[in-house]
């Protein structure tokens, strides 16, 4: 096929905008991410290998090459892995299939000092080499295709690149990349040798870089000719002979099979890198060798920072499968539950058969097992970081703890322990961090309290300043104050924990033991108050289910309460906008008849005014509530009156 130019895909476009425009600093990641490609494509052969031997043709070796010309200013990047055929190249290197890429394009600012701090957070493998070169060049043949059958795709920077069919003996994928005049440093022997030991030593490869040219001096001599008649002179002179010979310059031993002190912490954060494509070190991580019923070495991390896709249930997530040291999978997802689908790391098996696939896994019960194990190392992990490095703990915190409340809903076995790593703002601590736990809140329990009391609202401020607080406030009696959307739904999936049960502030009754008071016992009820509380439920009985005296309130004049096992003004909300039935429930309305507002209602005799401050007290404690009033300027309009309202003289 004749030469063909085509042009990028929109994401593929804008990307490559920002990393030939890019101010990143740490520019030598380019090599990392393409050797890491490499690397990759060198797995897959031996994967695919295991099935069908010829595709390793007549080069069973496997390694990934590097060399440079320092004149030319160019670096080519070799691997002799799996290829990529025509249609590979078109769909690997004019779009990105990559997911998050929406969610990182979103995040572009248009300031390139803060866009090229998102580079290596996302990840953006072969088109970080743009970084530094302004002209690139892949040559590759696809495993197992004809010798003719290779491909040459080429790009200067623009909006477009080009794509034609070469012969290529060899299978495998060259990158060769064209430096920009200000980044020829980069071709230097010492820089890329130095760069590979960086990040790339750990890699189970092998990478061979070309040992550097030899002047060697030949004497003058008689050569023979080969009919041994004439004799050829050649002029003593110093020749140049280019040694195409290599050597190979990383350890080519995975990381995760060597024993843990062998290695120090900079070769586990490089190789966290190098498996995440992360520029920034984990929060801890652990290696661990399994010996026993099973026989599998696993490695885990706890990032530091979130993927763009950390919410898109789409996206590819997993810990990366080897088999005996057989690269089998990048995203092996049924080895950790979903709620843990920020670890990343690596898992060997020697139990698993070499032709696993994934529906191999989602069955078996070897996996089953391994997987329970696996969630137990990450939670002890995390509880670990929670006792003995607190502030480190609540920095994951910040970042994950909103995957994390998905747990209880997914993992009802490891729910109490999983909900023991909760944070929340309480009562009892002042601004907006959310360091308290389930066990602090237990320790600082009064006497004869046997409920964790919570009060769901929709962001922190509202929630300090409600209503619903001012007993607690009274009696001293702390609250925890939830304001993540998932709050609800996830103690909802928990009920108790160490025994307490949960127990929303908006909802039921308060218990008697905690909250009764001397009031109660000994003050005389007004007779007048059963009337005027039936009075109210007659006016309000389309919209609330009773009217009662509160024990909640001392300085508002009414609130609604739920009943115990009904739906949150918020959760009605968060069902509502994704389209689902809203349970049509009627609120209990406490009054408190001690309020100003009350008193007035027990005076007045004209029946048009007393059912307009009834309408003013239901809306008022529908406010409270955080919830929307159905006419907001009538009720504008009646509070108005109250406050303008003439006086007799």
């Amino acid at each position: 096929m004749a030469k063909e130019t085509r042009g990028f895909q929109t994401e593929a476009k804008q990307l490559l905008h920002l990393m030939i425009h890019s101010l990143y600093s740490n520019k030598e990641i380019f090599l990392r991410e393409l050797i890491s490609n490499a690397s990759d494509a060198v797995d897959k052969l031996r994967f695919e290998g295991l099935s069908d031997s010829t595709l390793f043709e007549d080069s069973p070796d496997l390694r990934v090459r590097i060399s440079a010309n320092s004149d030319e200013g160019t670096i080519t990047i070799e691997d002799n892995g799996i290829g990529m055929s025509r249609d590979d190249v078109i769909d690997n290197l004019g779009t990105i299939a990559k997911s998050g890429t929406a969610q990182f394009l979103e995040n572009l600012s248009g300031d390139q000092k803060k866009d090229s701090h998102l580079i290596g957070q996302f990840g953006v493998g072969f088109y970080s080499a743009f970084i530094v070169a302004d002209r690139v060049v892949v040559e590759t043949r696809k495993a197992g295709l004809a010798k003719g059958k290779g491909v040459r795709w080429s790009c200067e920077g623009d909006a477009e690149y080009s794509i034609e069919d070469i012969k290529k003996t060899d299978r495998g994928t060259s990158i060769t990349l064209y430096l920009k005049e200000e980044e020829v440093e980069f071709s230097a022997d010492l820089r890329i040798r130095s760069t590979i030991k960086k990040y790339s030593d750990h890699i189970a490869v092998p990478i061979e870089i070309k040992k550097p040219s030899t002047t060697i001096s030949e004497e003058e001599k008689d050569i023979a000719s080969k009919d041994k008649t004439k004799k050829t002179k050649v002029t003593k002179k110093a020749k140049k002979i280019e040694l195409d010979d290599y050597q190979i310059i990383n350890e080519a031993t995975a990381l995760w099979t060597r024993g843990k002190g062998e290695i120090k912490d900079e070769e586990y954060k490089e190789f966290y890198k190098y498996l995440s494509h992360d520029v920034l070190d984990p929060l801890i991580w652990s290696h661990n060798r399994v010996e026993g019923k099973f026989d599998y070495t696993n490695l885990l991390y706890i990032p530091s920072s979130a993927p763009f896709d950390l919410h898109n249930y789409e996206a590819a997530r997993g810990l990366k499968l080897y088999i005996q040291r057989t690269f089998i999978m990048d995203d092996a997802s049924q080895f950790l539950p979903r709620y843990l689908r920020f670890v990343k790391g690596v898992l060997d098996s020697a139990d698993l058969p070499l032709n696993v696939s994934r529906e191999i896994l989602q069955g078996n019960s070897d996996v089953d097992s391994m997987r329970s194990a696996l969630t137990k190392r990450v939670l002890d992990m995390l509880e670990k970081m929670s006792k003995e490095s607190p502030e480190q703990y609540m920095s994951f915190w910040n970042i994950f703890g909103s995957v994390l409340k998905e747990g209880p809903a997914e993992d009802f076995i490891n729910r109490e322990r999983i909900a023991s790593l909760f944070r929340y703002t309480s009562t009892k601590n002042d601004g907006t961090e959310q360091s308290v736990s389930f066990t602090d809140y237990i320790s600082r329990m009064k006497k004869d309290q046997d409920k964790i009391y919570y009060l769901v609202a929709d962001n922190l401020n509202a929630a300090r300043n409600s209503t619903y607080l001012e007993v607690f406030l009274k009696k001293d009696v702390e609250v925890l104050l939830l304001t993540d959307r998932l709050d609800e739904w996830t103690l909802s999936h928990l009920f108790q924990f160490d025994g307490k049960t949960l127990q929303d502030i908006t909802k039921g009754q308060l218990d008697d033991t905690i909250f009764s008071s001397s009031d109660d016992k000994d003050d005389k009820k007004d007779k007048k108050a059963p009337k005027i509380l039936e009075k109210i439920k007659t006016n309000l009985s389309s919209r609330v289910d009773s009217v009662s005296e509160t024990r909640r309130l001392t300085d508002s004049p009414a609130c609604l309460v739920y009943p115990e096992n009904s739906l949150s003004p918020q959760m009605k909300k968060m069902m509502a906008s994704a389209g689902q039935e809203v349970p049509d429930d009627l609120p209990g309305l406490e009054v408190n008849l001690k309020h100003s507002l009350v008193a007035l209602l027990k005076k007045t005799t004209d029946d048009k005014k007393f059912n307009e401050l009834t309408e003013l007290l239901y809306d008022q404690a529908t406010l409270s509530a955080g919830q929307q009033l159905d006419n907001p300027s009538l009720f504008v309009k009646r509070l108005n009156q109250l406050l303008f309202e003439k006086k007799p003289d």
